[in-house]
């Protein structure tokens, strides 16, 4: 864990998600985030092996569509999930939360 001078624990800022994700969820998202690094590490040192451009924007554009799958993955799941729950809870605002990230993710 980092930490801040004096020893106290740095916070992030995050919240906690009330509901736990599911375990199939949870390995489908790492193991779809680790094929993303090992791509991204690909680009990598295809740059430092100065690979031909349109090679490596093939790598970065499959890269790309991996992180969007989770993006995807997870925004339905917050639906389904967290933003259910805030309803049923009475907090309406989370739906103007719900919609900003519907806007960000559907670029």
């Amino acid at each position: 864990m980092d930490e801040l001078k004096g020893g106290a624990p740095a916070v992030c800022g995050c919240r906690q998600k009330a509901t736990p994700r599911s375990t199939a969820l949870q390995a489908d998202v790492q193991k779809r985030l680790n094929r993303a690094i090992g791509q991204l590490n690909g680009v990598k040192a295809m740059i430092d092996d100065n690979r031909y451009c349109g090679d490596v924007l093939t790598q970065l554009a499959a890269a790309e569509s991996a992180v969007r799958r989770v993006s995807e993955m997870l925004l339905a799941e917050h639906m389904r999930t967290c933003v259910v729950e805030e309803i049923r809870a009475g907090n309406d605002a989370v739906v103007d939360e719900a919609m900003e990230l519907v806007r960000r993710f559907s670029k």
